[in-house]
């Protein structure tokens, strides 16, 4: 299973949030704006961090995360049926209080109509009370209702009108699935990767260990279906049965070595004034945990070398390196080959700036195997790195910030399709044009400019006016025609902008090219939200803002040369749009 939606309430910075998630999600956001407090609170529900006093918004007594799973697996379908909703989903919460106890409790969906409720599927088992109801029909012709009969006609019909039918979730008052204490794991297993950790940590052999538990995970796959190991495994419980004193039947067994009867009956023996009789029992070993004792990994680089003196970018590699080989090693196998579980099979790797260390093109590699990854197992994750953002992903993107006056924190997300048909197919090859605009995510304020010229020629003006601002991001959009799906995209978002184009009025344009560029302006200024963005317009297009000769060839870097001289004085005009770009 998934989640689908969080809530968290009252956590660190965070008074109330809800997020929607995708199988792979990624929290962007500028420092201390709460990106790991999101994270934290993921884990606190799986049970992986205890909460303390701090955790607790502005003196608050109470906190809780809400976590909505869906896609449950037949097994969690069992598990977890009494909170199944008619989507085959679970809504559960967790509640913390500042006395340090906390509880889970599930919701529970109840239609509104009291007469589809299964708790009161006993108030019709007389036909004379059953015949008004709307699923008299799906009830037997004959004979006498039973509550199973009704409850189960309650269903069918809940299924066949789900669309017309109001539900209610009421949160349950005693605990989650009848038990104070949920075991970890309950939910599937957590891997989490903070962003500063020692390699020791991850590759240490206890059960807590990343390490430990990826490689735990591909031994389980192992030898559950290698053969060798089944029949290993069957020989050695053979072997071990001779020394059991019963057989399955309770018969005496034949085969056991009389050493052991002998050393059982003197051990007994010895015990006779105490009323007691002795029996030595030998358990065969677990085949898993010998595999997983005592493993070690070592560095060969020419040497044999312990990896705790190898630098951090090789030791963060190595575990991503483990993530991927478990990723391709799941991947491989059927999913009817793969071993079941008494808790949940879902897996969620949770990474607390997974970058660090790693360079640009590393960086990239890792985004694709987290996608990879994201197949099988649900991925969380905040980052500073553009090179981790995918914006043909936009629906995993969540931006967290955090009001300056209030220090609330606050995600914003857009779950609809922003692009449509063409419109979705010209972005994304938009990529290939501007790889680096994943940028713009991480921006104070973007601003969006037709081409090469502009993006170099703005920003070298706005250091000679001492206004550049680094925390401004420039997008070249490859064209004017493109501007409008930067736009829509920023709006979504509410990340502020400016859009800065020609109005391609040159004296050599025929008047039909002059009503193209006219109606590329109005299409840019028609979708610009006035509250987080404005558009700045040069006539007619910068080159002739500089005073340069139309038709120059190797635009950005002639118009560099022609800035740069120490008689190039830059207009009123000029200088006032730059300034408003970078207001």
């Amino acid at each position: 299973m998934k989640i689908k939606k969080l809530k968290i309430s009252n956590f660190r910075s965070i008074i109330e949030v809800e997020i929607s998630f995708e199988k792979m999600m990624m929290f962007i956001g500028q420092n201390n704006h709460g990106k790991s407090n999101v994270l934290y609170a993921i884990l606190f529900f799986f049970g992986e961090v205890k909460i303390q006093d701090l955790d607790f918004f502005d003196g608050t007594n109470e906190l809780y995360v809400e976590i909505q799973f869906y896609d449950l697996d037949d097994d969690d379908k069992v598990t977890f049926n009494k909170y199944l909703t008619v989507e085959n989903e679970i809504l559960v919460r967790k509640t913390a209080y500042r006395n340090g106890s906390f509880e889970y409790n599930g919701y529970i969906q109840n239609p509104e109509n009291e007469y589809l409720q299964e708790s009161n599927a006993t108030n019709y088992r007389s036909r004379e009370n059953a015949q008004s109801l709307p699923f008299y029909d799906l009830l037997p012709d004959e004979g006498r209702l039973t509550i199973a009969m009704i409850q189960e006609a309650q269903k069918q019909y809940i299924r066949e009108n789900l669309n017309s039918i109001n539900f209610i979730y009421e949160l349950e008052e005693n605990n989650f699935l009848g038990a104070k204490n949920i075991a970890q794991g309950m939910f599937g297993e957590i891997f989490f990767i903070p962003a500063v950790k020692s390699i020791n940590e991850d590759l240490a052999n206890n059960k807590t260990s990343l390490f430990t538990k990826l490689y735990s995970k591909v031994i389980e796959l192992v030898t559950s279906s290698n053969t060798d190991i089944i029949t290993l495994k069957t020989q050695i419980n053979t072997q071990f049965n001779k020394f059991k004193k019963y057989n399955e039947d309770n018969t005496v067994n034949q085969d056991r070595p009389e050493e052991l009867n002998d050393f059982e009956n003197r051990l007994s023996g010895n015990l006779r004034e105490w009323g007691v009789n002795l029996e030595v029992e030998i358990l065969p070993p677990d085949i898993d945990n010998v595999f997983k004792s005592d493993v070690n990994v070592w560095i060969h680089d020419g040497i044999k070398t312990d990896i705790n003196r190898k630098g951090h970018g090789l030791q963060r590699a190595l575990t991503f390196s483990l993530i991927k080989t478990f990723s391709e090693h799941i991947s491989s196998i059927p999913e009817e080959e793969r071993p079941n579980r008494q808790a949940s099979k879902s897996s969620y790797f949770i990474f607390e700036e997974p970058e660090l260390y790693l360079h640009p093109q590393a960086q990239r590699a890792l985004l694709d195997t987290l996608i990879n990854l994201s197949n099988d197992s649900q991925v969380i994750l905040c980052t500073h790195s553009s090179a981790l953002i995918s914006l043909d992903n936009y629906k995993s993107i969540a931006i967290v910030r955090k009001d300056r006056t209030t220090n609330e924190t606050s995600i914003t997300q857009y779950q609809e399709e922003i692009f449509i048909g063409d419109e979705k197919k010209n972005f994304n090859l938009l990529s290939w044009i501007n790889p680096d605009r994943a940028e713009l995510f991480f921006a104070k304020k973007v601003i969006l400019v037709e081409g090469a010229t502009e993006k170099t020629i703005i920003p070298f003006i706005a250091k000679k006016l001492n206004i550049f601002k680094f925390e401004y991001t420039l997008i070249d959009c490859g064209s004017k025609t493109n501007i409008p799906y930067y736009i829509n995209l920023l709006n979504k978002f509410r990340i502020p902008y400016v859009a800065v184009f020609d109005k391609d009025h040159q004296l050599h344009k025929q008047e039909q090219a002059r009503n193209v560029a006219d109606r590329d302006t109005t299409q840019i200024v028609s979708i610009v939200d006035t509250i987080i963005g404005k558009s700045v317009m040069f006539i007619n297009d910068i080159e002739e803002e500089l005073g340069m000769i139309a038709g120059s060839t190797n635009k950005p870097f002639t118009a560099l040369e022609e800035i740069a001289k120490d008689e190039f004085l830059i207009s009123s005009s000029l200088e006032n749009k730059v300034k408003e770009i970078y207001e």
